[in-house]
């Protein structure tokens, strides 16, 4: 039986770019892009397994000195520049009088306040690419009308009023649902922005969740040390991983192959996607996903989802989905294995891939448990 399309997939084949698809893109930057008639720039969509029409996502391009044509929509959007400079500009439905810019840099991430008028422009004399992540498959499968969704004219002024400041970083922090929630709707260059301890989630591990432009669409930026890995997690699909500095590779699972699936003969259900700055990959529901730094630098990575245990405004039917989060262990019925429970052919590929290109492992000593 032939697949249905939702109304999301049709609206991405009317759009005229390419699709791409798999389980990863190695480097968006080398994805072929193609004139975009509804932006007037080019761009491509980019719709990995484990999106799952939770969430969206595509590559645009600016072209030099240039600008993108004015939009905006009842969906919300998360934006990172990957290359180049410019700046936005945004107003209101009937307030084109009132409208306020901000620039940005290789680096930013902002988000797109709700159904806002905005344009793109770039301030430079080389092409801008930037990615952008949004909730358009859910409000777009949910409402089933383009004209109503790309052209509301109703203003949610308790997301954006004009404020002058709205753009002006801020580092108001403080904890919220077991991690530190930095609430800002401009990040200047999220490349080098704090980053906070969080080692429940693997050794010299941090971890910054943020909140931005008043939305359930949030995400958090993650570090960790050379010749070093996270522990496995899984959780509900449709985040998406951008990696921001490094080299290294994770690994992918379905949770029936087992806390060790090389133990179980299952290491051929494990998938490899292997990545570097400018790597998007996004694991599929309910499977287990490793995170492995082969480089000479720590490794940093920015991450799109959903705000389910933490997060200002709560996505009730995310929490119930990914119930006790990945940060309680599998010992306690949550969905972290703990290093002593996880397969040894990890640690053994693990150190291997790194002495090939002469990183000294940084892991600490542990015994596995049952072994």
């Amino acid at each position: 039986m032939a697949k249905r399309e939702t109304s999301y997939e049709i609206w991405l084949k009317e759009e005229g770019i390419p699709v791409v698809g798999g389980y990863g893109v190695e480097d968006v930057t080398e994805l072929a892009l193609k004139p975009w008639q509804r932006t007037g720039g080019k761009g491509a969509y980019i719709d990995l397994k484990g999106m799952e029409g939770f969430t969206g996502m595509y590559v645009g391009e600016i072209p030099p000195g240039g600008a993108l044509n004015p939009e905006h929509h009842l969906y919300e959007e998360l934006i990172y520049i990957i290359k180049g400079i410019g700046a936005t500009e945004l107003w209101s439905a009937g307030d084109e009088k009132r409208k306020m810019h901000f620039e940005w840099q290789q680096g930013s991430l902002f988000a797109i306040p709700l159904n806002t008028r905005h344009r793109m422009i770039n301030g430079s004399k080389e092409p801008v690419f930037f990615l952008a992540v949004t909730s358009a498959p859910l409000m777009i499968d949910l409402l089933h009308n383009l004209p109503f969704v790309m052209g509301s004219d109703y203003k949610f002024d308790d997301r954006f009023d004009g404020q002058s400041n709205y753009f002006v970083p801020t580092n108001s922090r403080k904890e919220l649902g077991g991690f530190i929630n930095w609430e800002t709707n401009f990040i200047a260059d999220a490349r080098g922005a704090l980053v906070d301890p969080s080692e429940a989630k693997g050794f010299g591990v941090k971890i910054t969740s943020f909140d931005m432009g008043g939305s359930t669409l949030v995400g958090h930026i993650a570090e960790w040390p050379v010749g070093r890995y996270h522990k496995a997690h899984f959780h509900q699909g449709g985040a998406i991983l951008l990696i921001l500095r490094s080299q290294g590779y994770t690994l992918m699972w379905p949770q029936e192959a087992g806390l060790r699936p090389y133990r179980n003969g299952n290491g051929d259900k494990v998938v490899r996607v292997n990545w570097r700055e400018g790597s998007v990959f996004s694991p599929p529901s309910g499977w287990f996903h490793q995170h492995f730094n082969t480089g000479k630098e720590q490794a940093r990575q920015l991450a799109f989802r959903y705000s389910g245990q933490s997060g200002k405004y709560l996505l009730g039917c995310w929490r119930a989905i990914n119930k006790e989060g990945v940060r309680t262990s599998t010992r306690e019925g949550g969905t972290l294995i703990e290093y002593e429970d996880e397969d040894p052919q990890l640690r053994v590929d693990f150190e291997s891939a790194i002495e090939k290109v002469g990183v000294p492992t940084a892991m600490p000593q542990f015994n596995y448990a049952g072994l």
